[in-house]
């Protein structure tokens, strides 16, 4: 890989690792699902105009829109609102050994027991997590991140079903479905979300305008770039970085705690992802090569 490459690569990561962090602080005011309602409006604003029609494939890109857009998104965030960043940066690196899990099942991918091992590896990780006294005392917030994590694994099976098809027409039009939906679960499930809107500030807006232009547009824009351009298995494996990034940032942005459990859990998780990761890349792409 090019030193330019490489860098952009570095880059992408560090922007998604930072994600964690910048939701955490949009938290504050703004609702989970009316904030990623608000990051969904503004893609499909910024790419609907400029990118080809999905032609034959709307009713394929709602149904993605449902499990990626208002299920993934709605768990995960709730989620991280009531953990810290660096238990979810954690805990949603599952969606590689679910989705290498269901590839097994729905495409009869052979796991062999290497990747087993990994996936045995990285669910023990996030069970060491759940041990954690205060994780123990609530865990609804890490089985609604786990459960994310599973609902981005299906969405995984439907992209690869989707066949070919160009990243930011991707993400895009499934914005575009996904933004009615969670404005409505937001009234429906938050309440009278709009008066925190109403009072919203730079920390709500500035973390819609982060997630929106930052880590979807410019992110996936530039990893489709690169995957256009490397092999996956040599490109896959910097994602490792994003939990850690995820950890540091929470750690040294937002004053979280470091525990034991966090060290041990997420460590053995990591170690567990990168062998599933390092042994069948294509198992674990988050979104097909365009």
């Amino acid at each position: 890989m090019s030193g330019r490459d490489l860098g952009i690569v570095l880059l992408i990561v560090v922007v998604w690792g930072l994600n964690f962090p910048v939701a955490k602080l949009g938290f504050t005011e703004l609702p989970p699902i009316l904030l990623t309602a608000f990051r969904f409006a503004l893609v499909a604003l910024l790419l609907v105009p400029f990118v080809p029609r999905p032609t034959g494939r709307y009713r394929q890109m709602l149904l993605l829109a449902t499990v990626l857009g208002g299920v993934h998104f709605s768990l995960m965030f709730i989620g991280l609102s009531r953990l810290d960043s660096a238990t979810v940066a954690i805990a949603s690196q599952l969606t590689v050994p679910f989705a290498a899990l269901l590839a097994a099942i729905v495409f009869q991918d052979y796991l062999g027991w290497r990747r087993t091992l990994g996936m045995a590896v990285a669910f023990g990780g996030v069970a060491v997590m759940a041990g954690e006294p205060r994780i123990l005392a609530d865990p609804w917030p890490l089985l609604w991140v786990v459960a994310g994590a599973f609902a981005w694994a299906v969405a995984n099976i439907q992209v690869k079903r989707l066949g070919p098809i160009d990243g930011l027409v991707l993400n895009g039009w499934m914005a575009a479905f996904a933004a009615p939906q969670l404005f409505l679960v937001s009234w429906l499930v938050e309440g009278d979300s709009w008066s925190r809107a109403a009072t919203a500030g730079f920390a709500g807006f500035g973390s819609v305008l982060y997630m929106a232009v930052l880590v979807t547009i410019l992110g996936y824009g530039l990893w489709y770039r690169v995957l256009r351009t490397y092999p996956v298995n040599l490109v896959m494996p910097y994602t490792l970085l994003v939990p850690v990034i995820g950890v540091a940032a929470g750690i040294g942005l937002l004053g979280e705690p470091l525990s034991w459990p966090i060290v041990v859990g997420g460590g053995a998780t990591l170690v567990g992802v990168a062998i599933i990761v390092w042994r069948r890349p294509r198992l674990t792409d988050r979104q097909p090569q365009p």
